[in-house]
């Protein structure tokens, strides 16, 4: 989902400030590719990443959600009570 160009703003304004002085820790779904169309300013874009990505560590991340691992489990247990319940016939 796009930012309003003043969030984008306001976000370059705080990496900007921080660069050299403190560490910043973004996490994101979304490719650096894909930074300019969400910002909606891909300058402004390369600008922010040229100062986050100077000397960090990237840790990409892929697999199974973490958070979405119960919720298989559930299902699964739901599916097979439900099989098993007899209803009525009328």
């Amino acid at each position: 989902m796009p930012v309003t160009q003043s969030g984008a703003v306001l976000f370059f304004q705080l990496v900007n400030r921080r660069y050299g002085h403190a560490s910043t820790v973004p996490t994101s779904n979304k490719g650096f590719e894909e930074w300019g169309r969400i910002l909606g300013d891909e300058v402004m874009a390369a600008a922010l990443l040229d100062r986050l990505l100077h000397r960090c560590h990237i840790v990409n991340i892929r697999g199974n959600s973490y958070r979405m691992r119960r919720h298989a489990e559930l299902s699964a247990r739901c599916a097979w009570s439900l099989s098993t319940i007899r209803l009525p016939l009328r």
